[in-house]
């Protein structure tokens, strides 16, 4: 089943669609636009002393792909029935991963801001949950992929050391906006930009506070380019994202002369031109934060 690709054909619209996928009685999601294909599960080469949430690998289209059994990751039990397992394939940290799951149900089409920020109680720095979606009286629990696989391979996440290679840099007086609803990749964007020079940073966790807190500045009659330099955003948040966000910027008379740049792991060729209909001034793929730092040069300094 390849995953249906004609979602959004206008960006911004602050919708998305998720697959929704079920390990054991619990329900999660994923993001369509990360999901290359659905297969049937097919043989698994069992690789020796890999990580423990790694089957192993399989090879599609002459591709080699790890293959991640999400149950593990979760602690959650084996299927009850692995031979209506699903195999979700999926790309996003410019790599492409296998999600064993045990059932693929429906996609559905809904709004950022019908997904809900999980709550302290049960998140904190090691949850695997971004969001909490109702759906008819059910509540569907968006996992953080992206930290499924950092887990496994620490190397696919922002490396500090990348930006140390970057030299003894000046510390800088630009203030930075930077919407991240991911506590994990807040702080370790706020280590690696302090590394870099950064000491004004403002952190919002969604795109919806975000834009309150400019057109609070707006409001106030403060001149926001004396308040904020720069806006750094993620794609995908609760409440508002991170295209709907960077549209609201572009289409504020007052705000458009902000750049705005989108670091997110969904950046790749296909979905390029998302953030560039909603006037992205850059757009640079997770994890690559020395690029970053340097794009931040280009526009602030």
């Amino acid at each position: 089943m390849e995953a249906n690709k004609g979602i959004l054909l206008e960006s911004g619209t602050n919708e998305l669609e998720i697959v929704e996928f079920g390990i054991g009685k619990n329900k999660f999601g994923i993001n369509v636009i990360k999901v290359k294909e659905i297969i049937n599960p097919v043989p698994i080469t069992v690789v020796p002393h890999s990580h423990a949430n790694v089957e192993g690998i399989i090879e599609l289209r002459g591709e080699v792909l790890p293959v991640v059994n999400v149950a593990d990751a979760l602690g959650f039990p084996p299927s009850a029935t692995p031979e209506h397992d699903k195999f979700i394939v999926a790309e996003f940290n410019q790599q492409k991963v296998v999600f064993h799951v045990h059932t693929v149900t429906q996609i559905h089409r809904i709004s950022w801001s019908q997904i809900e920020k999980p709550s302290d109680m049960y998140q904190g720095l090691e949850s695997q949950i971004i969001g909490v979606i109702k759906l008819n009286s059910e509540m569907l629990l968006l996992l953080d992929f992206e930290k499924i696989v950092v887990e496994i391979n620490p190397e696919s996440g922002i490396n500090i050391q990348q930006v140390k290679k970057l030299g003894i840099r000046q510390n800088s007086d630009k203030r930075i906006l930077i919407a991240e609803d991911s506590p994990l990749l807040r702080k370790l964007l706020f280590d690696t930009l302090s590394e870099a020079g950064f000491k004004y940073l403002e952190f919002y966790e969604n795109g919806l506070d975000a834009i309150g807190y400019l057109e609070n500045l707006i409001e106030a009659g403060k001149d926001v380019t004396e308040e904020v330099q720069l806006v750094i955003t993620d794609i995908e948040m609760p409440q508002m994202d991170g295209h709907h966000l960077t549209r609201r910027i572009k289409e504020n008379s007052e705000l458009a002369v902000l750049p705005v740049i989108i670091f997110s792991s969904l950046i790749t060729d296909s979905l390029r031109h998302k953030g560039q209909m909603v006037g992205a001034d850059a757009q640079i793929s997770k994890p690559e934060i020395a690029e970053l730092v340097k794009l931040i040069d280009r526009f602030v300094l």
